[in-house]
């Protein structure tokens, strides 16, 4: 159950790291229906930043100019208008990432999941009861600030893409195959 608990929370956390930066006073996303072309692109993006962000992880300095500007030219090189419209994007394949199993690739409707995860928090005995009060807590107003998906074929076309998307986001950047990923484990755990 804790192992559940802790993937729900970082996957809300994916999702609020993941929100466009230009509007930061805004906690929802504006959901869009993804098509196919959006999430090849958003995978190729990801790819043409690995090198960065291997550069990053070898200790090498990467000037964050010289970054923007080549994620500025690879949205743009990969079909979108500007970097915002590749941020709407991301953040709203990470809302459905959230929300599908990495071991079983379900998808399950994250207010059910959050819900289900208060009655087993709720009826758990060997939390301690303050452990307890602040995990209810945080569950409480992640209940609260969960959108329900508003274009289910977004679900389909992530489910389509998960196991690309997955690595590219995960194992691509810490130099580790998928199953080494130290994310994953951190998540899966």
């Amino acid at each position: 159950m804790h192992q559940t608990l802790r993937f729900i929370i970082a996957s809300v956390a994916v999702l609020f790291v993941s929100l466009p930066r230009s509007a930061p006073a805004e906690i929802g996303t504006t959901q869009i229906m993804l098509t196919e072309k959006h999430i090849e692109g958003f995978i190729l993006v990801q790819k043409d930043m690995s090198e960065a962000i291997a550069k990053m992880h070898t200790g090498r300095s990467v000037d964050p100019a010289d970054y923007n500007l080549k994620f500025m030219a690879s949205t743009k090189n990969r079909g979108f208008k500007n970097v915002t419209e590749y941020e709407t994007v991301a953040a709203n394949i990470s809302m459905i990432l959230a929300a599908i199993d990495p071991q079983t690739k379900e998808f399950t409707d994250p207010h059910s999941a959050i819900k289900k995860e208060i009655e087993g928090v709720s009826a758990d005995k060997t939390i301690a009861a303050s452990e307890k009060k602040e995990l209810l807590k945080e569950l409480n107003a992640a209940l609260k600030s969960v959108e329900p998906i508003q274009f289910s074929s977004n679900v389909d076309l992530v489910k389509k893409y998960y196991d690309a998307i997955d690595v590219t986001l995960i194992a691509a950047h810490d130099g580790e195959t998928h199953a080494d990923s130290s994310t994953v484990r951190t998540i899966g755990e």
